[in-house]
């Protein structure tokens, strides 16, 4: 997607919160996947069109986007010349840590505005304090669903991490001043939070879409069938039509990840025919006698 909001929804920097708005839904009405079956380029069109309002149709969300708090997709900016990285190369997985310090989290417009006041006729200093890094394991459903994680820290303390609903894998969550004290009363630093997403066994997440390989017999494939599917909010009953085959897509509308535009991705469902493990004898010579069967050629495409 385009880092530029703005450009993805064809308005000027300056338009107003009304200009964004309009141009948003007349976005949405040319390029909605209802109105463009099967337009692959639609779709991944409409996507970046809903990202982009996201962002610039909440006021707040756009000032921060304006003052490079967060990109284009909603996430946080980690503040790379307050912070090193995240541990060292001898550091554990999923090990919380922070490093000490007040240099690498002043910038030279806060020394020059915060570093130095005035107070009973004495100078003293005055430093905001450092931001805390964490890392913090995440089941799949967990981030796509939403949930609360309470993270340790090393002094004993507890920090509660509010997942929400659709968070992705490496998004930084900000924890407004819950870092470190500021020192001469200067305000406290932030916790900045990376969520690892751990993999799930079945479901895998491409965008705000989520995908499933279904594994069905041969009979659902050749009569057609009404099955229970997985999705993250629990299964959902689906028609596999007549002469379905491996590799056949299907669509569940609204059974992806969470937007927080209050909209949802979809889930895409790839059939994949499975045949028993043993095969019955009644099947083989089924095989053996189906003459149409002896006579398709499935790689004729592959053929030069």
């Amino acid at each position: 997607m385009s880092d530029d909001p703005y450009a993805v929804l064809g308005v000027k920097r300056e338009a107003t919160q009304d200009e964004i708005r309009k141009a948003y839904r007349q976005l949405a009405k040319k390029l909605h996947p209802d109105l463009n079956p099967g337009d692959k380029a639609a779709e991944e069109k409409f996507k970046q069109v809903s990202a982009a309002y996201d962002v610039l149709g909440d006021a707040e969300k756009r000032t921060r986007f304006d003052r490079g708090e967060i990109d284009a997709s909603g996430q946080e900016r980690p503040r790379e010349r307050y912070y090193r990285d995240f541990h060292g190369a001898d550091a554990e997985p999923h090990v919380y840590s922070s490093h000490g310090g007040f240099g690498d989290f002043m910038e030279s417009e806060d020394i020059l505005r915060d570093m130095f006041g005035r107070g009973g006729g004495e100078a003293r200093i005055r430093l905001r304090g450092q931001d805390a890094l964490y890392r913090l394991a995440v089941e799949f459903l967990e981030a796509l669903n939403g949930a609360t994680k309470r993270i340790t820290l090393p002094d004993g303390g507890t920090l509660d991490v509010v997942i929400p609903p659709g968070t992705r894998d490496k998004q930084v969550l900000r924890l407004r001043g819950k870092g470190g004290a500021g020192l001469g009363g200067g305000p406290p630093g932030d916790a900045l939070v990376e969520i690892d997403v751990e993999p799930h066994r079945f479901f895998t997440r491409k965008g705000d879409d989520i995908h499933l390989e279904l594994p069905i017999s041969l009979p659902e494939a050749v009569l057609g069938a009404k099955l229970d599917v997985p999705t993250p909010t629990g299964p959902v009953r689906m028609t596999v039509p007549k002469g379905a085959n491996t590799g056949t897509v299907l669509r569940l509308r609204g059974k992806g990840a969470p937007r927080s535009d209050k909209t949802q991705g979809d889930e895409y469902v790839t059939l994949k025919i499975v045949l028993p493990q043993q095969l019955d004898p009644e099947l083989e010579e089924f095989a053996r006698r189906w003459q149409a069967g002896q006579s398709q050629n499935p790689r004729g495409h592959l053929e030069a």
